[in-house]
This record gives structure tokens, C-alpha cells and sequence, in this order.
């Protein structure tokens, strides 16, 4: 070995000991020292269906804010209310929304009858602020009240929730969005509508109201706390560029998010955004696996009324639709005729599927949801659970429901006539 050689290794090691540390995550956040980050005039507020954004003061520069973690009740759906546990009265807890460089204080209360903390899932920040029980600070006791400082470094979509027996305090429903908008000054630059959804999952018996955290099979599939038909719709003008964010905290599920009638970028994640969406591949579909968040981005250019809903068909059911024996196929003969004798209005269900279950008639336990659907002008989707409604209009300057959409003569499928059968050479065995 040269003397070259052996001077090689003690001067690598020697540049190793003394060479600047890597940068913070934080770092150039500290430095500029931004002002608080202002609604519209920085960004464009992201709205959350079915849900709150978390209200804040500004106190010497610091944005503010307070969560309490609280046993609270929760409509899911109508005629369907839980006993189960969130932030600031409900499920998901309310998003908070702030800019990039933007100082938080956040205040969390423990008013659970066990000790919790907040955990700022995906956002870089100092150690000792990251929410871990027993590793980066005592849990927080029932009655007490913490302190959360910190600088939110970078733009994304994020999620809070406690580290501290997660199984039971997340699968009550322990949890919410974080927003952190880029700074950009010029509207054209920015989403003209920006949607956060939380998507979740519950095991809640038929007739009960309290959720089993211990169970592993789901019959409860929410968005933003809530099922389908009581979903609120994304409403959206032709021509908007639409965000739609989603987070999932589900105990076991990944959810395939499917959007009809469009194709999508997914161009960010809880741990940043892509460098170059142009280059992206196209999508109808977004896997949002357990504890992480997608953003998905695409034109308003196809008006309508477009179902969005996880592509799992078990997590577009309600409870009935999963505990119900399998009677598929199944011939009944006169039996609901018999029956009726005693009980007015039976009918057997399921024999050709789940559609007997939207609206049966019958009496069925308190506190549950059967099927339910959505009542659309051409009657009920055999559809609930984890599903949605994307309502595109030429016009609009709010968000409210617009209703149901008007079709065009000529646009919607229909009946065939005989004429449209014998026009294409289609032959039916009846005729």
C-alpha cells in the first residue's frame, strides 16, 4: 500500500468528523420567520364535506389552537347515532389548516376517562413534539392539559391522531386532517377547490351504538365520519382544477378510491409532492393505504353527477349487508305468503342480492343502518358505506348541493326499441 493509500481513510474519516450536519427539516422555516399565513389572500381554504376546519387566534404571531379530546355522540346517518370518542365534538376532529412556516401553538385537554396523546402524523418537527407516549413525553392524564409549539416546515397533507393505545383511541375515532398550504400569492397557480376526506372504519353490532375496537372485521365504512347517502357531495364549477385530499386511518383497510367519469394525478403524499405532474400516469383510481394521505388533482371537464366510492364492495355496505345469511339463489316459494299471515309485510331478503335491503318496509333493530343508498332521480343505488357524489355544474359560486343533475335529451342510456334491435342485427331468444 502507497503512502497515497494510507492517508486516504484517516483523512475520509477525518472529513466525516468535521463536515457540516445535514440541514433541519425545520431549519430554513426558523430562519425566514414568515407571518401567519391569511386565508385566500395566501391560499385557497380547503373545504371538508360533513366536517369543521379548527378555529384559531393569533397571538404575538403564533397561530393558536385548542383540542380536546372528549367522549362524545356521533350521527353516522340518520336514525344511526354512536357513543365513541373524538376531537371537539366530533368524528374526524376538526382539520387544521394553516400555511408553510406558520408557528402553531396547540393546546390538547384530556377529557377521556384514559390518558392520550397527539401525534402530528407526517410533519417534520422537533423530537420531543412528536406526540409518542412513553417515548417523546408522558401521556397526557384525564383532566390534564398539554402544550404542543411547533413550526409546520412544509406544504402537504397530513393527519393527527393519539400515540397511545391506538387501537382503541383511533378506532373510536380519534383523529383529523392537517392541511399545510403552500404560500402562492397568484390564484391561477392554485386549486380553485381543494376537498379533504377522512376515510375510516368501524366494527358497530346491529342495535348497539358503541364501536368494538377489538373486533378486526368492518361493517361501518365512513368518509368524513359519515355513510352514504349522508355524505355531503363535492360540488364543483366547469373549468375548476380540483384537489381532492385523501387520509386513512382504518385499523386494517386500504381503500382503492375510484372516481367515474374522470382521470386524475396523484400528485402528493404525506411525505411530499411530486416534482413533475406532467409526467405522471393517469388514474381512475387511488390506493390510500393505512396511515398515509393522497392527493389526487384533475380538470372539471365532464359535467354531470359522478360516484366516487372505495372499489372494495364489502366498504360500500352498511351493517345489514354484513351480518345476513347468505340466501342468494335461494327459491322461497310461498313462503313470505305464509308468513305474511302472521307478520304483515314480511318479506325474505337477499335472494337476488343486497337490493331488498335498501328499503324494505320492515321494522329493524334501533340505532342500525340497513343498506340505506342513494335516492337518485331514477330511484336507489344498491350502494352505501364509503361512497360519495362529484357534482359538476357549468355554473356555480358556492357549494351548496345543486340537487340532482339535468341530462341533456339523448345522453342517458335507456330501454332499446325494437327498432334499435333489429337496426344492429340483435336477436333475443324471446323473440
Amino acid at each position: 500500500m502507497d503512502i497515497k493509500s494510507k492517508l486516504f481513510f484517516p483523512l475520509l474519516l477525518l472529513g466525516f468528523l468535521f463536515s457540516d450536519p445535514p440541514p433541519l427539516p425545520w431549519e430554513n422555516a426558523v430562519k425566514e420567520h414568515l407571518p401567519p399565513g391569511v386565508p385566500v389572500q395566501d391560499y385557497t381554504p380547503t373545504v371538508v364535506p360533513n366536517g369543521s376546519t379548527a378555529k384559531y387566534q393569533i397571538v404575538d404571531g403564533v397561530k393558536v389552537f385548542h383540542l380536546t379530546a372528549e367522549e362524545i355522540e356521533w350521527e353516522v346517518a340518520k336514525g344511526f347515532t354512536i357513543k365513541t370518542w373524538g376531537f371537539n365534538g366530533s368524528v374526524p376532529g376538526p382539520m387544521i389548516e394553516v400555511a408553510e412556516g406558520d408557528r402553531v401553538r396547540i393546546y390538547v385537554t384530556n377529557k377521556l376517562p384514559a390518558p392520550t396523546t397527539v401525534h402530528w402524523h407526517g410533519v417534520l418537527i422537533v423530537c420531543g413534539m412528536d406526540g409518542v407516549a412513553g417515548v417523546t413525553q408522558p401521556a397526557i392524564p384525564p383532566g390534564e392539559t398539554y402544550l404542543y409549539e411547533f413550526i409546520f416546515p412544509d406544504s402537504g397533507t397530513f393527519m393527527y391522531h393519539p400515540h397511545f393505545d391506538g387501537m382503541t383511541q383511533e378506532g373510536m375515532g380519534l383523529m383529523g386532517m392537517i392541511v399545510v398550504h403552500k404560500r402562492e400569492p397568484d390564484p391561477a397557480k392554485r386549486p380553485d377547490r381543494d376537498f379533504a376526506i377522512m376515510l375510516h372504519e368501524w366494527n358497530i353490532d346491529v342495535g348497539t351504538a358503541r364501536p368494538n375496537t377489538l373486533r378486526m372485521d368492518f361493517n361501518v365504512l365512513t368518509m368524513n365520519g359519515r355513510v352514504m347517502p349522508d355524505t355531503e357531495p363535492l360540488v364543483a364549477e366547469l373549468g375548476d382544477k380540483i384537489w381532492v385530499r385523501y387520509g386513512n386511518l382504518s385499523a386494517m383497510d386500504h381503500h382503492p378510491i375510484h372516481l367515474h367519469g374522470y382521470s386524475f394525478k396523484i400528485i402528493g403524499s404525506d411525505g411530499g409532492w411530486a416534482k413533475d405532474p406532467s409526467v405522471l400516469l393517469p388514474e381512475t383510481t387511488v390506493l390510500v393505504p393505512v396511515g398515509s394521505a393522497k392527493v389526487i388533482e384533475f380538470l372539471a371537464n365532464n359535467p354531470g353527477d359522478w360516484i366516487f366510492h372505495c372499489h372494495m364492495t364489502h366498504h360500500t355496505m352498511n351493517q345489514m349487508g354484513h351480518q345476513f345469511p347468505n340466501m342468494v339463489g335461494m327459491d322461497v316459494g310461498d313462503f313470505d305468503k305464509r308468513v305474511r299471515k302472521l307478520i304483515p309485510g314480511y318479506m325474505t331478503m337477499g335472494v337476488t342480492g343486497m337490493k331488498d335491503m335498501t328499503k324494505t318496509g320492515m321494522p329493524i333493530p334501533k340505532n342500525s343502518i340497513p343498506m340505506l343508498g342513494y335516492d337518485g332521480p331514477f330511484g336507489q343505488t344498491v350502494f352505501g358505506g364509503m361512497a360519495n357524489i362529484l357534482r359538476v355544474r357549468e355554473k356555480t359560486d358556492h357549494y351548496k348541493d345543486p340537487g340532482p343533475y339535468a341530462f341533456p335529451r339523448g345522453s342517458m342510456a335507456s330501454p332499446a326499441t325494437i327498432g334499435d334491435l333489429q337496426r344492429d342485427g340483435i336477436l333475443l331468444q324471446n323473440q
